[in-house]
């Protein structure tokens, strides 16, 4: 889509917010919204550019997928900043294309702008992705969607373990919520399954994308003596082409970046959003509902792994793949007990273990010990 096609959708609300032309829209809206029978125009909105490595690029190969479906329509905007500009954009695609089934992907479209539309056009569906929906407060034609992508993580920990060298891993983080939380420490956890003795430091940006920052922390966890590193931002592009740069083995997260340095990508927890938007929308052409609350992870296809670098050895490989069975059986625990958070608060008893769907990992707000850094 051109900048000007994205401006002018952005702005339409904004230059023709006024009673006579609120009314005008409204009774234009049956012509613009026409559409062949059977047809479904779908709209997708990233806060980033589609190409970005990362978080925005992961949703934009989904998008792809449902391109090449039959009798969907498929419009798209890139770089919409978490503000007022997401609802002129949903409009827009409402309104102007006819779409009735939205994907605005970014954590902070949710509250208020998603809520809001969703209330201003009860027909159309919004689905978001992450664990923002509460049936006792939130609109029916919204729905949450997500993955258990801390598997993915830990996987990455299992092939850091073998690679590094010092037994100092490192990961750069944007903000210490519970997703991000769980990443870290799944990524130590993985990696003390080859040597206990490993530890894991962990610098938080403040900022979900700011190269600037990125490439900052990643420099001073190599400076730190960190072999292998890992992240959890939007684009990991500048974390992946620094830490290499450093001589530094790299994991991915959210999308391939094997390309940027396939000497040193070890593998990478992936988003498989391709599965999951393509089964969204057949669901809808079908004439059934998605459901408000939906999660997976690798046995449903939800997350998948970079395939293995050339750096990983015969023994990473045995115990990856041996692991990944183990996941994909359903059940596998991540935190075990005995284990304290770096602090030295007691987080699982003996004998007490929790896997990724359970309710006390969804608002985990700790780092595990051997974790060095701080959630404040």
């Amino acid at each position: 889509m051109s900048n000007k096609l994205s401006l002018s959708r952005r702005r339409f609300l904004t230059t023709t917010a006024t009673a006579a032309g609120a009314a005008a829209l409204g009774a234009a809206l049956p012509a613009s919204r026409a559409h062949a029978a059977g047809d479904l125009t779908v709209g997708f909105i990233y806060v980033g550019p589609k190409d970005d490595f990362g978080y925005n690029q992961a949703h934009a190969e989904g998008a792809a997928a449902v391109k090449a479906m039959s009798g969907v329509t498929v419009v798209e905007e890139e770089n919409v900043p978490e503000t007022v500009d997401v609802q002129n954009t949903m409009q827009s695609m409402i309104n102007f294309d006819g779409a009735s089934l939205l994907f605005p992907t970014s954590f902070g479209y949710f509250d208020p702008h998603i809520l809001e539309m969703a209330v201003k056009y009860p027909d159309v569906r919004f689905e978001h992705a992450g664990g923002m929906w509460s049936a006792d407060k939130h609109p029916m034609n919204v729905g949450s969607y997500f993955g258990y992508i801390g598997m993915g993580q830990f996987l990455n920990g299992i092939t850091a373990g073998h690679a590094t060298k010092t037994k100092k891993i490192g990961f750069v983080a944007a903000k210490p919520i519970p997703q991000v939380l769980l990443n870290i420490n799944s990524f130590l956890l993985g990696a003390r399954q080859v040597d206990p003795t490993i530890t894991c430091q962990v610098i938080f940006t403040g900022e979900w994308s700011l190269a600037v920052k990125e490439a900052e922390a990643t420099n001073a966890l190599a400076d730190q003596g960190c072999d292998v590193i890992t992240c959890h931002v939007d684009g990991p592009k500048v974390v992946m082409e620094t830490a290499a740069g450093r001589g530094a083995y790299i994991c991915g997260y959210h999308a391939n970046q094997s390309p940027l340095a396939p000497d040193m990508y070890l593998t990478g927890a992936e988003w498989n959003w391709a599965g999951v938007y393509t089964g969204m929308v057949q669901t809808v052409l079908d004439g059934g509902e998605i459901g408000n609350f939906v999660r997976g992870g690798l046995a449903e296809g939800f997350i998948k792994m970079s395939p293995l670098g050339p750096a990983v050895s015969d023994a990473a490989r045995a115990q990856f793949e041996e692991t990944k069975a183990k996941i994909m059986a359903g059940g596998y625990a991540v935190i075990n007990g005995p284990m304290s958070d770096n602090k030295g608060n007691v987080i699982a008893t003996a004998g007490q273990s929790f896997v990724e769907t359970d309710v006390a990992l969804e608002s985990m707000d700790y780092l595990v010990d051997g974790v060095i850094g701080s959630t404040s």
